[in-house]
């Protein structure tokens, strides 16, 4: 018999969900600024962000723990989703975005896991999972990116990953063979600039849906695909490419309604 807590998740907008399980309250890469300002990320890369969050910060409630793939673009962690760190129980992010960030946020590798705990709620163990947010060689430029992998008693598909901002990679898919999946945050998008052609910042849908079939997740959630004028791949190429999938990962996906919160079966 299933013993798992119920999984509740909200998607707010861009990368930012809250995630509800156990009485615990997750919030990932917290963007909660108002649309309308353009962003530098860097290396004359820039966007402007279109859509507001769903849910003002004012009225998140309580937040336990934030789960930060990076705290260097606006559009992972905005000012005011800065300002609700300080709040937060524990922030985990990256090392060298902990060291940005202070000495109350804890910085995590690639592999390494910790725990969140509390005497009411179950615990949760959080690895973190290998990130390249751009093309061959550029994490000096792009910076450090992490995503993770969530585990706690009685998950009977698997944990629940948030990808982080990712291109396909050997070691992202390589996930795929440490963890069984059973619900994916699914970081999208195909992000591309003008100042560097081609290259590719983002996952795309193609792409996704070869992780997905090695995966074989129970639940692909597309985030952060959204909201931006660098994505370059709205809902409907996302919703093209899995038309056309297998079945297996044709039939996992599922999108969030922003602002609602959904129940997601069995994580």
């Amino acid at each position: 018999m299933n013993t798992a807590p119920p999984l509740r998740i909200t998607h707010i907008g861009g990368p930012t969900t809250l995630i509800e399980v156990g009485g615990w309250r997750l919030l990932t890469d917290p963007t909660f600024d108002p649309p309308g300002r353009r962003y530098t990320f860097g290396w004359g890369t820039s966007s402007r962000k279109i859509t507001g969050p769903a849910i003002p910060a004012a009225d998140l409630g309580p937040i336990h723990a934030v789960l930060l793939s990076h705290d260097h673009h606006g559009d992972n962690l905005d000012d005011a989703g800065r300002a609700l760190l300080s709040g937060a129980g524990t922030v985990l992010t990256t090392v060298s975005g902990a060291r940005r960030l202070g000495p109350a946020t804890q910085g995590l590798r690639a592999g390494q896991t910790t725990r969140i705990t509390h005497p009411a709620r179950p615990t949760i163990e959080v690895t973190a999972t290998p990130c390249r947010h751009g093309p061959p060689l550029s994490g000096p430029i792009v910076g450090d990116v992490i995503g993770f992998a969530l585990r706690w008693a009685g998950q009977h598909h698997g944990a629940l990953w948030i990808t982080g901002d990712t291109v396909l990679t050997r070691r992202v898919r390589d996930v795929a063979t440490r963890t069984r999946i059973g619900t994916v945050l699914l970081h999208l998008g195909g992000v591309r600039f003008p100042v560097t052609g081609p290259l590719r910042y983002s996952m795309t849908a193609r792409r996704a849906v070869q992780l997905c079939a090695a995966l074989r997740p129970h639940t692909v959630i597309p985030v952060h695909y959204e909201g931006w004028q660098h994505f370059q791949e709205p809902r409907e190429v996302i919703e093209r490419a899995f038309t056309a999938a297998p079945p297996a990962v044709r039939d996992s996906i599922r999108w969030l309604p922003p602002g609602e919160p959904t129940t997601i079966i069995d994580a």
